[in-house]
């Protein structure tokens, strides 16, 4: 018995780690996602296996469309149950786009899930891998010819782990994660307390679902995201499910800056999910900015577009009796 609760305090341990470094002024690196709720091995390697099947799902987002060097992001993610559901496996692969910036990464993940109930589970999960970084600053017009830090690109490989804790049941969820822990130099030229580092991100999560009649159900969930120096970032959600094949819903996106104590609105978002078939569901979401950038071009902004689709393995009688909702 003994044996079973070191994996708790290993990964309680990761997480409270993730919070003892110096707090630099530093800007979010981490890719965003609107869909984060049918996302979320990206974010937290204990999901792997929360869904008791073998499950694929592939996403892209185009962020602020239109604008030179916006945000482009793709994901693929795939993860099973194992070894009778107490081990859960995946896979995650990405590339994340943004201006002379290019990232692509690999990540492994391992859950290990504790019966906690008749239906629920705590899985503890660790994940490895590693990115490569490229950042073209050669073909960059600075205007200043000569300057070493633009002198040439930065290549980098860059290994990583993360960790998280993620309780789960058919109707609700609660989840803290980190995804990457190591604080990687990504450049070799600057130095001091304000060189370029991959900075750790912080995520909690939950989300729960609300039976309102026999063909109407109700899914809030929120995503709190923090990054060292960057502002608090909340995504708060409310999604209705329609005769289990069918969801709208709409989400709100704000940042607290921590320095001034109030917050800047981002962004509303509209979804649109459909479960083609017992194996396939396509997502989509719209993102309208709030901010200024939301003010340009004609009033309406930049255009923010993310598509989601997810095919599943061994969905059998007794999951389409219980469908997991997240």
């Amino acid at each position: 018995m003994k044996t079973l609760f070191r994996p708790w305090k290993f990964a309680t341990f990761l997480l409270l780690l993730a919070f003892v470094s110096p707090r630099g002024v530093q800007a979010q690196q981490d890719k965003m996602f609107s869909q984060y709720m049918f996302n979320m091995l990206a974010l937290n390697p204990a999901y792997a296996g929360s869904r008791d099947v073998l499950s694929m799902t592939g996403l892209y987002r185009n962020q602020w469309g239109g604008i030179e060097g916006a945000p482009q992001t793709a994901t693929f993610t795939i993860d099973a149950p194992v070894n009778r559901e107490r081990v859960g496996l995946g896979l995650q692969v990405y590339n994340d786009r943004l201006g002379e910036w290019n990232e692509t990464g690999a990540f492994a993940s391992y859950a290990f899930r504790i019966k906690v109930g008749e239906r629920s589970t705590l899985a503890l999960g660790l994940q490895g891998g590693a990115v490569n970084v490229r950042w073209a600053l050669s073909g960059v017009e600075t205007g200043q010819p000569g300057d070493p830090a633009f002198a040439r690109d930065i290549v980098k490989t860059l290994p990583n782990f993360g960790t998280g804790i993620f309780l789960s049941n058919d109707r609700s969820y609660l989840g803290v994660s980190v995804p990457q822990l190591l604080k990687n130099r990504l450049s070799d030229y600057d130095s001091g307390p304000n060189r370029a580092v991959q900075r750790r991100h912080a995520y909690a999560m939950g989300g729960f679902v609300i039976g309102l009649s026999p063909t109407l159900k109700l899914k809030p969930s929120t995503l709190v995201k923090y990054a060292e120096g960057a502002p608090l970032g909340i995504d708060g959600n409310l999604n209705l499910w329609i005769a289990d094949r069918i969801g709208v819903g709409a989400s709100y996106r704000r940042n607290q800056f921590n320095t001034l104590g109030n917050y800047t609105n981002d962004a509303v978002v509209a979804m649109l999910e459909v479960q083609l078939s017992d194996q396939l569901r396509l997502g989509y979401s719209f993102d309208r900015m709030l901010n200024n950038l939301g003010r340009t071009k004609g009033g309406f902004g930049p255009q923010t577009h993310e598509i989601m689709l997810r095919y599943e393995f061994g969905f059998g009688k007794n999951k389409i009796l219980t469908p997991r909702y997240f």
